[in-house]
């Protein structure tokens, strides 16, 4: 894998992406909304960036030619099928045989056999009804997505992330295949550690239609795993892939 597109390459998730990718030796190209192409100020003499709506299949389209992988942050802005419309386009017009992986929370669900706490359950229902109202985001729509991708035969994976918090890389995060198993109780990630496994799943054949939910390495839950949770693989605990950043 020689080359990757980084979609929603301006955010905070995205950010963090470019600068794991390009310590892994990649050639990246980011795409982000016109408006947010000075957050990559930092990047620009590094990176090839296409400003553009990451739903806007020209933009996708054009960005993804000749792309080993794709890495793509489902944003749920607006009302207007901003995830689904985005994952559809990487779908559509990656290379074949290109690893696709996407972020999105842990509300998604791939089985149906993930356990919600109530508190998940509650923000879901409440925070994504208001905020559909103000047509803020769309959480629905990333249900969506999720639904597309899953019934998809590309060469998927879709990481749901934890929490997230700021501050120093602690390694790789760990996984389980469902939400609800107690090595994830903990319930938090760093930011760019979610980065950095989204960016080690591409070389990751295990991960391959898989839609891991994981969380920090050094958190109690992790610390405190002793014995094999439900769903969880002795060899999965860490992902196969060692590198760190450098």
């Amino acid at each position: 894998m020689k080359k990757v597109c980084i979609v929603g390459a301006s955010g905070k998730l995205g950010r963090y992406m470019v600068q794991h990718a390009l310590d892994y030796g990649y050639e990246v190209v980011g795409v982000c909304r016109e408006k947010s192409v000075e957050k990559l100020d930092a990047f620009k003499d590094k990176i090839v960036i296409v400003p553009g709506m990451t739903n806007d299949r020209i933009v996708i389209e054009e960005a993804v030619k000749g792309c080993d992988g794709v890495l793509t942050v489902l944003a749920p802005w607006g009302v207007q099928q901003y995830s689904s419309g985005t994952a559809q386009a990487v779908m559509d017009f990656a290379e074949p045989g290109a690893r696709l992986i996407f972020s999105c929370g842990w509300h998604i669900t791939q089985d149906g056999k993930d356990v919600y706490s109530w508190k998940l359950k509650a923000f879901v229902k409440v925070f994504g009804g208001i905020a559909r109202l103000f047509r803020l985001v769309e959480l629905d729509d990333r249900v969506e997505a999720c639904r597309r991708i899953f019934a998809s035969n590309t060469r998927w994976t879709v990481v749901r992330g934890s929490d997230l918090e700021e501050g120093e890389s602690q390694g790789l995060p760990v996984w389980s295949e469902h939400v609800g198993d107690p090595i994830l109780e903990s319930n938090l990630t760093r930011r760019i550690d979610f980065a950095l496994f989204m960016v080690a799943a591409l070389e990751n054949d295990e991960l391959i239609q898989k839609a891991p939910a994981i969380v920090g390495c050094q958190t109690p839950s992790v610390l405190d795993w002793s014995t094999r949770p439900l769903g969880v693989k002795p060899e999965a605990k860490y992902t196969n892939s060692k590198r760190q950043l450098k």
